[in-house]
């Protein structure tokens, strides 16, 4: 049997965006793993109460923030906060505030505190929704829109700062209430229909949200990954086939995927204007985990199990 942790043995850590997709899941990770834990979000009455948590209010972060009352006596901070990507619907200055000022503001203020700063970037700071080959942390970023280039914008004030730092990159994640895109797959793969995916072999990268959450925990101690970007996912990317089959196995069902031929239905798709939703249907975008793994992290679980255990709830 292990000893309990001591509350608060690993120091304070602020959460921003901590009742978003990923706090809701990385707060009670970090209590529980002797954290005392500053949970910041818009609205403060979202956030689950518990032990070693304390929620506040997090500001607007469009307009210009004091960082200071919140990262007082924080030894780590985990920044999550932020305006999560979205189809043309948002101005770009908008990105620019919320994901790139405002974290250029919060690294100037973990440095002055002496506080070292996880931030969760995205991959779309460095590519599109799709790219061609294996991802790797040394290729060029090429941000795409909006979304991505403020979060490039907020990666090089973190890196400036002159603090303690690291990014963390995650692909697109998935665990219980994901919504977008992974929310409408997992609905589709509930379905008891025969679907047309059978021939679709290409690969993505997927992470589970578990794995993110394990993957902050790990960047808030360890010393090898400091001044680090890393690109964040499952150890083994999927082929869309493959995904849908594993989440069908969730549900205890055979896969009933019928072999249509991807170029009929991603011109069907492009022919009725959605050229986009075709790019993402049939794309690949996959990352290199190596440089995370060579830094000492290991993976809870395989992509697979967690993609069908997701089923289950």
């Amino acid at each position: 049997m292990s000893a309990a942790i001591e509350p608060g043995a690993h120091g304070r850590v602020l959460v921003t965006g901590a009742a978003g997709f990923i706090g809701r899941a990385l707060v009670p990770a970090l209590a529980a793993a002797g954290w005392r834990v500053r949970a910041a979000a818009r609205d403060a009455s979202r956030i689950a109460a518990g032990p070693n948590v304390d929620a506040v209010a997090l500001p607007d972060l469009g307009a210009p923030v004091d960082w200071r009352p919140l990262v007082a006596d924080a030894t780590h901070i985990v920044h999550l906060a932020g305006i999560a990507h979205a189809m043309g619907s948002i101005p770009a200055d908008r990105y620019a505030a919320v994901n790139a000022r405002a974290t250029a503001a919060l690294a100037q203020a973990a440095a002055e505190a002496g506080a070292k700063l996880v931030f969760v970037s995205s991959v779309r700071a460095q590519s599109a929704a799709v790219a061609p080959g294996v991802l790797t942390e040394t290729d060029p970023p090429r941000p795409t829109d909006a979304y991505g280039r403020s979060k490039l914008a907020a990666e090089d004030s973190v890196r400036t700062a002159g603090g303690r730092f690291v990014i963390l990159r995650p692909v697109l994640v998935y665990g219980p209430g994901v919504a977008g895109n992974m929310g409408a797959l997992l609905k589709l793969a509930a379905t008891p229909w025969p679907l047309p995916f059978g021939a679709f072999a290409n690969r993505r990268s997927l992470l589970a949200r578990g794995t993110l959450v394990a993957a902050t925990l790990w960047a808030l101690k360890a010393q090898a990954a400091e001044g680090q970007t890393f690109l964040v996912a499952d150890r083994t990317p999927m082929a869309l086939c493959d995904l849908i089959a594993a989440l069908r196995r969730g549900l205890g069902r055979s896969p009933n995927l019928v072999p249509v031929p991807p170029s009929l239905l991603l011109g069907a798709l492009r022919l009725a204007g959605k050229g986009d939703a075709a790019d993402r249907l049939g794309g690949e975008l996959v990352v290199s985990t190596d440089r995370l793994a060579e830094a000492g992290f290991r993976w809870p679980a395989d992509g697979e199990s967690e993609l069908s255990a997701l089923m289950k709830t």
